[in-house]
C-alpha cells in the first residue's frame, strides 16, 4: 500500500518578496536529496488569467513550460532547484479559477444553485491542489501561496487550504510560514513583533504554522527564538534562522545546517533517509571560489529591472561554474547605443547577449551593438528577439538590404526579413496565443550548436509571434550566414551562426529556461567559454604590443 501524498504549504507574512519561492525550492531540494519524489505548485491570487500579458515591471520574467504555458517566474526556481519539469498544473491564478467556475455556471453545471466563493471557488482550488499530487505518484507536493497573509485577494486560497487540511488530515499536511525579523539600528534590537502579528493573522484564518522561516540579516539569538516560539505556538526547534546569503544556492545548505529536511520528514512521517548534497556543495563551492572573472554585456530595455531576465542571470551562474568562472553582468541600455558610439560600451566586456523582448523601443540600439560584436569578433549570443535583431543587422550591413527590418517594428519596411508567423495573422486575443512551449529543432552536424549539444535533434521552449522570413534565407546564406538549426516540420529558422566568427550564435527559442543547477545549458556554457577565450586573446594581443625595451615590459 502506497503512502499518502504529503502537502507542504508555504505562506509569507509581513512583507512580500521575502523569497517564498526560493524557500519552497530549497526545502524541495532537501527532500529530493533524500530520494523523495517532489514537485511544487504556485497559487497566485491575482485576477490575471496568467502573467503572459503583464508588464515585466509588474511581474518580472514570464516563465514558459514545455507544454506551452506562461507562468510565474518562481517556476523557474522550482525547476532549477529540484530539476523537475513543471507543467500547466504547477501554476494557478485566481483568474483561472474564477474563469473555470464561471464557465461551469454558464453551462448549468451547478444546477441553478447560487455560485459562491465558498464552496465553489474553494472547491476548485482544492481540486487543483489534489490533481498535482495524484499526477505522478509524488511523495510530497509543496504549495506556495503568492502575496502575504491578510491580502484580500488571498483569502479564498487561505480558506481552501484550511479546508484541505481538514480533508487530508494534519498528519499529511504541514504549514511553513516565511516571515521577517527586522533589525532596528537605532535601538540595536531584533524585533519579533511583526512575525507575531503575521502568525496571529494566520491563526485568525484557522491555520497554525508548523515551522517558521525567519528572514534576517544577522544571527537569531536563542532568546528571540524562544520568544517567537512562545507567542506563535511553535516548537523552538521549528523556528529556523533564514539568513541572507550571497548566493541563493547556499540556502538549501543553510537549511540543512538547521536540519530542516529532517524536521519536515519527521513532522510528516516520511521515512528517515540519508541526504546526498555532494554535487550541490561542490557547485556552491565553485560559485564562491571562481578561477576566472569575465564580464558579459546584456543589451536590453529592462536593464533597471533584473527580474525581467531572471532565468538568463541564473543560467550565467550555472555556466560560470562549468567554466570555473565568475560571470559579472553589465547591463547595457539599448536606447543609449548607436552605430557611432557602440565601441565605448564594449571597452570592458568580453561577450554580448541580446535577450528576448517585444516592441520597437530600443531595437536600433540592439542592432548597433550586434553590428559592433560581429565586426570585432566579440562573442555574441542572441535569444529570440536577439536572433531577429542579428538577422536585421546582417541583412542591412552585409546583404545590402537598406532599411531591412521586422514588421513588428515597421509594417511598411521594404525588406521584411522578420515577419509575423502565418499562424499568428488572425490572432487577436492576448495571453497564451504566441508560439509557446517545446518545439523540435534539427541541428547541422558541423555547427557550433551541434558541438554544444552533442546531438542533432533537440527540443527547446519558445515564446514569440515573429520569425525569420524564409523568402530571404537564400540571400542570407549566400552572404555567409549559416542556418544551423530548423524546425523539421515547419522549416522555421531556429538557429543561426557566423562560421568564421569566434562565437556568433542566435536562437529563436529560450535556452535559459532549461538551464539547471547541476545541468548547465550547453549554449550558455560554450558562450561563456568563448568569452573567456576572447578575453585571453585580447590580453595576449596587449602583451605582444608591449615594447620589449620598455621599462614596464
Amino acid at each position: 500500500m502506497s503512502r499518502p501524498v504529503k502537502y507542504i504549504f508555504v505562506t509569507g507574512g509581513v512583507v512580500s518578496s521575502l523569497g517564498k519561492g526560493i524557500a519552497a525550492a530549497s526545502i524541495g531540494r532537501l527532500l529530493k536529496s533524500r530520494g523523495f519524489n517532489v514537485t511544487i505548485l504556485k497559487l497566485d491570487p491575482y485576477l490575471n488569467v496568467d502573467p503572459g500579458t503583464m508588464s515585466p515591471y509588474q511581474h518580472g520574467e514570464v516563465y514558459v513550460t514545455d507544454d506551452g504555458v506562461e507562468t510565474d517566474l518562481d517556476l523557474g526556481h522550482y525547476e532549477r532547484f529540484i530539476h523537475t519539469n513543471m507543467t500547466a498544473d504547477n501554476n494557478h491564478t485566481a483568474g483561472q479559477i474564477y474563469e473555470t467556475v464561471i464557465k461551469r455556471e454558464r453551462k448549468g453545471d451547478y444546477l441553478g444553485k447560487t455560485v459562491q466563493v465558498i464552496p465553489h471557488i474553494t472547491d476548485e482550488i482544492k481540486r487543483r491542489i489534489l490533481k498535482v499530487g495524484e499526477t505522478k505518484n509524488y511523495d510530497a507536493v509543496f504549495v506556495e501561496v503568492g502575496g502575504t497573509i491578510g491580502d484580500i485577494e488571498g483569502q479564498p486560497f487561505m480558506e481552501a487550504i484550511r479546508q484541505f487540511i481538514l480533508d487530508q488530515g494534519r498528519e499529511n499536511t504541514m504549514i511553513i510560514h516565511l516571515t521577517l525579523i527586522p533589525y532596528l539600528s537605532h535601538s540595536g534590537e531584533m524585533k519579533t513583533k511583526p512575525t507575531q502579528h503575521s502568525v496571529m493573522k494566520l491563526r485568525e484564518i484557522g491555520l497554525q504554522p508548523d515551522m517558521l522561516l525567519c528572514r534576517t540579516d544577522r544571527p537569531l539569538e536563542n532568546s528571540d527564538r524562544e520568544k517567537i516560539a512562545l507567542f506563535c505556538s511553535v516548537s523552538p526547534e521549528m523556528v529556523i534562522e533564514a539568513r541572507d546569503e550571497n548566493t541563493i544556492y547556499q540556502i538549501p545548505l543553510s537549511y540543512q545546517k538547521y536540519a530542516v529536511g529532517e524536521k519536515v520528514c519527521r513532522r510528516l512521517g516520511l521515512p528517515e533517509r540519508e541526504s546526498d548534497l555532494k554535487g550541490w556543495k561542490k557547485f556552491v563551492h565553485k560559485v564562491k571560489n571562481p578561477t576566472h572573472y569575465i564580464r558579459i554585456g546584456i543589451c536590453g530595455k529592462y536593464t533597471e529591472l533584473k527580474d525581467s531576465y531572471k532565468s538568463i542571470i541564473e543560467a550565467f551562474v550555472h555556466a560560470g561554474v562549468d567554466n570555473d568562472a565568475k560571470v559579472e553582468l553589465k547591463w547595457l541600455d539599448s536606447e543609449e547605443i548607436t552605430l557611432d558610439n557602440a565601441a565605448k560600451f564594449f571597452t570592458d566586456i568580453s561577450g554580448l547577449l541580446v535577450p528576448g523582448g517585444f516592441g520597437e523601443r530600443g531595437s536600433e540600439g540592439k542592432i548597433a551593438a550586434i553590428n559592433y560584436a560581429r565586426k570585432n569578433n566579440v562573442p555574441y549570443f542572441g535569444i529570440c528577439l536577439g536572433l531577429q535583431c542579428a538577422i536585421i543587422e546582417f541583412a542591412r550591413h552585409v546583404c545590402g538590404l537598406k532599411n531591412a527590418n521586422s514588421t513588428e517594428f515597421n509594417e511598411k519596411t521594404p525588406h521584411p526579413v522578420i515577419d509575423l508567423m502565418e499562424t499568428q495573422i488572425d490572432v487577436t486575443e492576448m495571453g497564451g496565443t504566441m508560439r509557446l512551449g517545446a518545439w523540435d529543432c534539427k541541428l547541422e552536424k558541423d555547427s557550433k550548436a551541434y558541438a554544444a549539444y552533442g546531438k542533432t535533434m533537440i527540443a527547446e521552449r519558445h515564446r514569440h509571434r515573429y520569425e525569420v522570413n524564409n523568402s530571404y534565407v537564400s540571400l542570407l546564406k549566400e552572404n555567409g550566414l549559416r542556418i544551423a538549426g530548423t524546425n523539421p516540420d515547419s522549416g522555421l529558422v531556429e538557429v543561426i551562426e557566423l562560421p568564421e566568427h569566434l562565437w556568433f550564435v542566435g536562437v529563436q527559442y529560450h535556452p535559459e529556461l532549461k538551464s539547471r543547477v547541476l545541468d548547465t545549458h550547453p549554449l550558455f556554457r560554450d558562450f561563456v567559454s568563448a568569452a573567456i577565450q576572447h578575453k585571453m586573446n585580447l590580453i595576449e594581443l596587449d602583451f605582444d604590443d608591449v615594447d620589449a625595451d620598455h621599462p614596464c615590459s
